[in-house]
Parts: structure tokens; sequence; C-alpha cells
């Protein structure tokens, strides 16, 4: 686990060497604290680490719900928090994590349900055909 939360991180710049620094095998990272920070976005640089498991983003100032479809390529992503971010308050932000992301166990620290699934689904197949 690698906790760089509370630090006022507005970019993913300095994230690969800092990680590359403190572990010895950074392509091994599976939990990455990123919580309580300034990020607005979710870099790409994040899909270096495919063995990432969890990964806090909660309390940061996230605004699209598109930056989320960019951690569809992480294999192992089974955990996620975004809450506190001003992306909670658009309406499907849970249905929208929950079906781009279908390897969730939990969101916000909150067990995903099969009824969260089915409803993430429909609400999916209705977002589409917008």
């Amino acid at each position: 686990m690698v906790r760089f939360c509370y630090n006022a991180i507005s970019d993913y710049e300095c994230l690969p060497s800092t990680l590359e620094h403190f572990l010895e095998n950074p392509l091994e990272l599976a939990w990455l604290d990123l919580s309580f920070n300034d990020l607005s976005s979710i870099d790409k640089v994040l899909l270096q680490y495919p063995k990432l498991k969890i990964l806090y983003l909660h309390s940061n100032a996230i605004e699209k719900l598109s930056e989320i479809d960019k951690l569809a390529a992480l294999p192992e992503l089974i955990s996620i928090t975004l809450h506190g971010n001003p992306i909670e308050s658009i309406p499907g932000y849970k249905q929208h994590i929950i079906s781009t992301l279908p390897k969730l166990k939990t969101l916000d620290f909150i067990p995903i349900t099969n009824q969260n699934r089915r409803d993430a689904q429909t609400w999916r197949v209705k977002f589409r055909k917008k």
C-alpha cells in the first residue's frame, strides 16, 4: 500500500519516479491512496500498474465521469473510492462507475450488490440510446 493522501497533489507527473524510488517493484503495486489531494483528472499513467486492485481517489477535484473510463484497462481493479469529488453529484454517478468497471467489488467503501449491477446495466442501456 502506498499512501500519498493529504499532499496537495494536482497532477501525476512525479508518480512513476516516486513509486520507483520507494518500491522495489512498482509494477506489483496493488493499493494506491491518492485521496484528499487536488487531482482533477485520472491520468493514464495509472495503467502502468496492472496489478492495482485498490485505488483511493476520494476528496479530489474530478469533475467528469468520462475520467473513470480510463480505469477500465486495469484488469485487477476491485475497489475504488471517488466520493467527495464533483462527479459524485452527477446523475448516474454510481451506475456509470459500476457499468464501466464491472469487476468492482466495492465503490466508495460500500459493497456492490447484484442489484447494483443490474441497475447499472439498465442505466447503461438507456444512456447509450440517448
